[in-house]
């Protein structure tokens, strides 16, 4: 099940709460972002024993600003992170957001 998510205070929750878990940095306006929340839809929808999590970044820029900040990684839009024990140890972008990707990022990062 997918979870939303606006505030920097919830993202700091979820640091804190979390071992590990997927965040989509996701546009409402785009449609490849469009196709890369389906693709997290279906994953989440799946088998899986992660938490997912997304973000609008039109409704939630100073979130995703931050998100960059704190790993160092260029935001990108759509945007997927598996973060671990704090750190973000795995990303993609655009098109190279599927299921598939999802699945093997968390199978290799168990």
């Amino acid at each position: 099940m997918l979870k939303k998510i606006d505030t920097l205070d919830q993202f700091e929750d979820l640091i804190k709460q979390e071992d590990k878990f997927f965040l989509l940095k996701h546009s409402l306006t785009c449609p490849i972002s469009h196709a890369a929340y389906q693709e997290y839809e279906k994953y989440a929808g799946g088998d899986v024993s992660l938490p997912t999590y997304y973000l609008a970044v039109q409704e939630a820029r100073p979130l995703s600003n931050q998100v960059a900040e704190k790993f160092e990684i260029k935001h990108e839009s759509p945007q997927a992170l598996l973060i671990k024990n704090g750190e973000a140890i795995w990303n993609a972008s655009h098109w190279k957001i599927t299921t598939k990707s999802l699945t093997t990022a968390t199978n290799e990062n168990l």
